[in-house]
């Protein structure tokens, strides 16, 4: 009998361990004139999880603007001009970068999920194939972009007449996937395939940590996970992005009034998160 994976079994545990009251976890740093609150996201939700609570229903009843990681984070038509420029490479068809088995992996993948046909998929560069398979996965065990956090908050904020903007462009964080070696393309495009795989477990094991405020566990399972399997897209998409965002937020620390800012869970765990950046910078952030 093969012997169990320690890892999947706390992740198949975790997987029916969503408390019914979650509180995900809020952080604070204030400047004598500014306080800017920290909460940690997840992209997509189900529906059914309730993940609101008094104390940050009170953060964002005293904040005046809402951060997100990018701005225009909900505009297709904004958005699709970058994904062109970046995310496609005609030039280089996708399969000339993959070898066989490789190939093959990706095809069983497309007619798994009902993907568009590889030839489709052709123009694409790696990164962004990665992308199409993580979300088409979430969504098919009924994770919706619709229910996540971000997208609640903007409807929130839009509707009671507070502003929205994003920490960096679309452009720059679009840029982020550019700087990647072609080896580092090919890594995510492979865990993405590797993660699709393992179904539900690690997204719901990584929800549950959220909505239980559990810092360290999403640590584990995003940060540590991915500096170890994908060492260069780490750097560049979590550690680069959380040093430029600490020293925009510094920026703002500098003004005055009330900020909300929301980014994924994974940039406030570990220890590269956007805390510690804060941290290097003199300043203090207290959790709530």
């Amino acid at each position: 009998m093969k012997p169990l994976n320690p890892l999947r079994v706390l992740l198949l545990l975790l997987a029916t361990a969503i408390p019914a009251h979650a509180e995900p976890a809020l952080w604070v740093a204030r400047s004598p004139t500014a306080t800017v609150y920290l909460f940690g996201t997840v992209h997509m939700l189900k529906d059914d999880l309730a993940w609101r609570s008094p104390r940050i229903d009170r953060a964002l009843a005293a904040s005046q603007d809402l951060w997100l990681e990018t701005e225009n984070a909900f505009d297709a038509a904004a958005i699709a001009p970058f994904i062109r420029q970046y995310g496609t490479d005609a030039a280089h068809p996708l399969s000339t970068k993959l070898n066989t088995v490789e190939r093959t992996r990706l095809q069983t993948v497309v007619d798994r999920d009902g993907l568009p046909p590889i030839a489709r998929l052709e123009p694409l560069r790696p990164w962004l194939v990665a992308l199409f398979i993580e979300i088409s996965g979430l969504q098919k065990i009924g994770y919706d972009p619709n229910h996540g956090v971000e997208k609640i908050l903007t409807a929130e904020m839009t509707e009671s007449g507070r502003p929205t903007h994003g920490l960096e462009t679309t452009e720059a964080a679009l840029k982020y996937f550019t700087h990647l070696r072609p080896k580092a393309e090919l890594q995510m495009l492979d865990e993405a395939m590797d993660d699709e795989k393992e179904g539900a477990s690690k997204i719901n094991a990584i929800v549950a940590a959220w909505a239980a405020g559990n810092v360290d566990l999403i640590g584990k399972l995003v940060d540590a996970d991915a500096a170890a399997k994908e060492p260069e897209a780490y750097q560049a998409l979590i550690v680069d992005r959380n040093i430029a965002w600490a020293a925009r937020l510094r920026d703002r620390l500098k003004g005055t009034g009330v900020s909300f800012v929301a980014v994924g869970a994974g940039h406030l765990a570990g220890p590269d998160s956007l805390q510690s950046q804060l941290a290097s910078l003199g300043i203090t952030v207290k959790r709530e």
